[in-house]
């Protein structure tokens, strides 16, 4: 029988999964982190991107878009706290490229009032949606 950990992805909405997993991958400030059953303790940043888990029994795994947040890992329970979090199924194409569009507007016309920072970073949150989108559906950008 293969070693399972216990994955829960959470943001303010609610409970997006909850359940078992051989396998979880969390986009984090230093990269993508691997977490297999038993691993370390450990409390990271999360950066906008794909969560990935292999669920047991299942060939396909389960993707869920995070907009950043806090990873915690313990040897037996994954929790993703994220700031939002979105199934890969349930992720808005049209909503990410109209996103991105207009963050590169902004940016593009150098509003004397802009944020930079802010623009900067909803280019990158959607871009990680296109990113996944792209890689569940197959679609190029």
């Amino acid at each position: 029988m293969a070693s399972t950990i216990h994955v829960d992805v959470v943001s303010a909405e609610g409970l997006i999964f909850s359940g078992s997993a051989e396998f979880v991958a969390v986009p984090a400030e230093m990269g993508e982190i691997g977490i297999l059953p038993h691993h370390a303790p450990l409390i990271t940043l999360i950066t906008p991107g794909a969560v990935r888990i292999k669920c047991r029994g299942r060939e396909e795994e389960e993707f869920v878009f995070v907009a950043g947040g806090i990873l915690e890992v313990q040897p037996h329970a994954v929790t993703v706290l994220a700031d939002t979090a979105i199934r890969a199924t349930d992720l808005d194409e049209t909503k990410a490229l109209e996103a991105k569009k207009l963050a590169q507007d902004s940016i593009v016309n150098q509003a004397a009032n802009i944020d930079y920072a802010k623009a900067q970073a909803e280019i990158a949150m959607a871009m990680a949606q296109l990113a996944l989108i792209q890689r569940v559906r197959g679609k190029r950008y």
